[in-house]
């Protein structure tokens, strides 16, 4: 199929158009919408292929490590957080269902860091990826974690992990 110039946003002529077709972003088609979604509703151009949500800074006490000293107190851990996922067409419609709820993520990672206790960063960071991750909508994520002043002489330590599930090569989070 040739490439079509799109309009920067969609009427509800065009959306009628469209109504029938299956969601393909690479063929510039827009998925279908009820028809409440659809009434006076202008949509933002096709060419979002996904959107990014990013948690910067979120500190937290945990108990990591594996040293005995390491063991009996809390330590400060910075995280950061990206997920990029496939907005649904409700989003530009305002529909609060249709979005990826970041609070609730942040909320399960929180309760997960300031409830467990590890021996490992590398654990500690695929469990929270995996919380990143759980949703379907979800095509990439990584999470960064730090543990300040874990050595001498530095600001911190820290490790990162990624998760791809578009189809991509690349190592995916065993669940």
């Amino acid at each position: 199929m040739a490439a079509q110039l799109m309009p920067e946003t969609y009427d509800i002529q065009t959306m009628n158009r469209f109504e029938n077709t299956q969601t393909d972003v690479s063929t510039g088609q827009y998925p279908s919408l009820p028809a409440a979604l659809r009434a006076n509703t202008r949509l933002p151009a096709i060419g979002v292929t996904d959107a990014v949500i990013s948690v910067s800074n979120l500190r937290l006490r945990t108990y990591i490590g594996f040293n005995p000293e390491e063991r009996a107190k809390l330590q400060d851990v910075v995280i950061n957080i990206e997920v990029s996922y496939v907005p649904a067409a409700g989003v530009y419609c305002d529909v609060v269902e249709a979005a990826l709820d970041y609070k609730h993520i942040t909320k399960r990672v929180i309760a997960h860091v300031e409830g467990g206790k590890f021996l490992l960063l590398e654990k500690l960071v695929a469990d929270v990826l995996a919380i990143c991750s759980d949703n379907p909508s979800v095509t990439r994520a990584r999470v960064c974690i730090a543990k300040p002043h874990a050595l001498r002489f530095a600001d911190s330590v820290s490790l990162t992990l990624n998760y791809h599930n578009e189809g991509s090569p690349g190592q995916e989070y065993v669940r």
